[in-house]
């Protein structure tokens, strides 16, 4: 991939007398001159790097299908310079418009070598929805959510981030009490819960979600890789969330979700790994009436 770049005209041998630029007639320059300024404006109108990597992951995942700007219906929120390039936050909210219902939202960090981090698809596409997740970065990179409508549409935007070295960096945890609290979850929510009206809450899985990038400390062979592929998230029986994942999760999954709770609920959560380990957890939910 070769990189944009402007070509500058310097006009720096033009005398008027004899209409001469650098040495060359007019007639010269207009056979061999016209041809170098049309290269370089070809140059200065090229994509971007970020805007072929895009058209190769849209050919990617979305076919030929058009992928439009989201304008208001879709932001995304990312540290312009990651702190921390194994823990990026990351928050997509989604803000129906009049018509609009947003089913699905797939996560992408272009320039991972497993790009597409995962997907959100919600049981209420009419109703605003937040999801917060944290992210390993490879390298400088946009990333991209594109949210799918009930009609088609995809609808794209973006956030560059300054981050490397995510994929490669060694887990937090030791193998033994990665292993030992695997599949763990743990579920928070506000103090104040009120019926009929939407809360955040944060599921945290247990998990040292392996890229197969990173060694061993041990032995220096490459930790195959290991992570969280599904999540599934019910209340009352009735779907919430869904959660399809890849190696671009950060280690100890964190997902922040909008839920609507009853006086009194159950919510049940059921993972799979890329190992075919499957865990589940329930927490009741009570809520106050509100009157």
């Amino acid at each position: 991939m070769t990189t944009p770049h402007r070509t500058i005209v310097t006009l720096s041998g033009v005398t008027l007398s004899g209409f001469t630029l650098a040495g060359f007639t007019l007639a010269g320059f207009t056979l061999a001159g016209a041809a170098w300024l049309c290269l370089g404006s070809a140059g200065a109108l090229a994509a971007s790097p970020q805007e072929e990597r895009w058209d190769l992951l849209r050919d990617m995942y979305f076919s030929d299908r058009t992928v439009e700007d989201a304008g208001p219906l879709l932001s995304l929120e990312a540290p312009k310079r990651a702190n921390d390039a194994a823990v990026v936050p990351v928050r997509i909210v989604t803000a129906p418009g009049s018509g609009v219902q947003v089913t699905a939202v797939h996560l992408i960090v272009d320039e991972n070598p497993v790009p597409m981090a995962a997907t959100f698809r919600f049981a209420h596409g009419d109703s605003p929805q937040a999801v917060d997740t944290r992210l390993r970065v490879n390298a400088y990179t946009n990333i991209t959510a594109v949210a799918e409508t009930s009609d088609g549409r995809l609808l794209r935007t973006t956030q560059f981030v300054k981050a490397s070295g995510g994929c490669s960096a060694p887990a937090l945890k030791n193998a033994q009490l990665a292993v030992a609290r695997m599949g763990k979850m743990k579920l928070n929510l506000p103090d104040n819960i009120v019926a009929g009206k939407p809360l955040t809450a944060q599921l945290l899985i247990s998990h040292p979600n392996y890229t197969g990038m990173q060694y061993d400390q041990l032995n220096y062979y490459f930790i195959p890789a290991h992570y969280v592929k599904t999540v599934a998230i019910r209340y009352n029986g009735a779907p919430v969330l869904d959660v399809q994942s890849d190696i671009s999760l950060s280690e100890d999954p964190s997902i922040h979700f909008s839920l609507v709770p009853e006086e009194q609920g159950t919510l049940d959560v059921t993972a799979e790994d890329s190992n075919g380990r499957v865990f589940q957890e329930s927490w009741p939910i009570r809520a106050n009436s509100g009157s």
